[in-house]
């Protein structure tokens, strides 16, 4: 098949997916079309039957800002045009649905819409009345619509009122990349003592409740010998580094700023903290469980879909520094319930969220669209 991935290029869980979901459709064989602002920050190196299509929005006097959205559809009917593209791939509502609905229609090749919504672009945007009838509208346009978590499907269905199907498959891991061992460089370097070491990985927004990561881990280490790894960059990066300062623990948090290569720090780590407001889906968590790193976190949106609570690691309601401290104390302290869930948090991750298998539906519903196109009926794959 021939198909087109719009997403945004930097750090976040659905510029990760839908990255991760092209190279594997390319390992496939199939033709994979990045039509981006910018080269997907997990694409690395040269990755066979792969393309990247840059927009060069038009600058005009009469124009405050760059057609940036206008460009990109534009952009997507031309690649769909010129390379005969099957399906496009829409990662997150606004604007990829949009502008790969605009670019159907401009289009003069039959081409089909898959959308894929990933959290923010339903839980955040559509909070703006502004945003929310052209969101609406993106969804109903798309000829097949996935959300990656049940939690994200229901709250589609709510803040929509729309009665569009959508279906869940869950974001996913390679587990040959995210495996247990290959941080052993970094955790002698970080904790030579033999400190724990605590793992936090973001973009740093109000969101993912920074403020909670460091006062979960002032508790914990009050308690025992340990460290903090931050990693990311965003607008609560300033604060946090004060509450660090504040709390004198300058000398066991360490800063990292965004990092591209991040499953040897999941597999460096002993821990992965996760107290978000809200989590569509946790993808950060799942890789974290692939390296065998339980994690204690929230139970906000779709973190329970992927951290199963007394198994793989620890919930709390949103907000309960106390609870998840005492919980990620319980789990450090005991060398044999962290080895049962150390182990269990790997089997889950490798059983139910495997990125063959999760590769595998998105093929079959591509199949679905494009038999559907020419009148056929299909059925999706197992667990589509």
């Amino acid at each position: 098949m021939r198909v087109g991935i719009s997403c945004y290029p930097t750090v976040g869980g659905s510029g990760a997916v839908a990255t991760e979901l092209g190279k594997a459709l390319a390992r496939r064989g199939h033709e994979v079309h990045f039509i981006v602002t910018d080269v997907p920050f997990r694409l690395g190196a040269f990755v066979e039957h792969v393309y990247i299509h840059q927009i060069e929005p038009i600058t005009y006097p009469v124009l405050k800002t760059p057609p940036y959205d206008f460009a990109l559809a534009s952009l997507m009917a031309r690649v769909a045009d010129e390379y005969q593209l099957d399906v496009l791939h829409a990662h997150y509502a606004l604007p990829f649905a949009v502008c790969a609905y605009l670019a159907r229609e401009m289009a003069t090749h039959p081409i089909r819409v898959v959308t894929t919504l990933h959290g923010t672009d339903i839980t955040v945007l559509a909070q703006d009345p502004s945003l929310k009838s052209i969101i609406k509208l993106g969804i109903e346009r798309s000829d097949a619509v996935t959300a990656v978590s049940q939690s994200l499907v229901r709250d589609t269905a709510r803040l929509f009122e729309t009665d569009k199907p959508i279906r869940c498959i869950y974001n996913f891991v390679d587990p040959d990349v995210f495996r247990p061992g290959c941080g052993g460089e970094l955790k002698r370097h970080f904790a030579p003592n033999g400190e724990r070491v605590l793992l936090h990985i973001s973009n740093f927004r109000p969101v993912k409740r920074l403020p909670d990561v460091i006062a979960v881990f002032e508790r914990v280490a009050r308690r025992m010998p340990a460290k903090l790894l931050l990693v990311g960059e965003g607008p609560d990066w300033g604060a946090a580094k004060r509450q660090v300062e504040e709390a004198g623990l300058e000398d066991r948090v360490h800063f990292l700023g965004r990092q591209d290569e991040v499953a040897p720090l999941f597999a460096a780590a002993d821990l992965f903290l996760l107290p978000s407001e809200s989590e569509s889906f946790g993808l950060v968590a799942l890789e974290a469980m692939s390296c065998g790193v339980p994690v204690v976190g929230s139970t906000a949106g779709g973190i329970p879909e992927v951290v199963v609570h007394g198994e793989t690691g620890f919930l709390a309601p949103v907000g309960h520094v106390d609870d998840m401290a005492d919980l990620a104390c319980q789990l450090l302290q005991d060398e044999a319930m962290y080895r049962a869930f150390s182990a269990r948090a790997r089997e889950r991750a490798v059983q139910a969220f495997h990125v063959d298998a999760k590769v595998s539906e998105y093929e079959a519903l591509y199949r679905e669209v494009m038999s559907a196109e020419r009148g056929e009926h299909t059925h999706p794959g197992p667990g589509a």
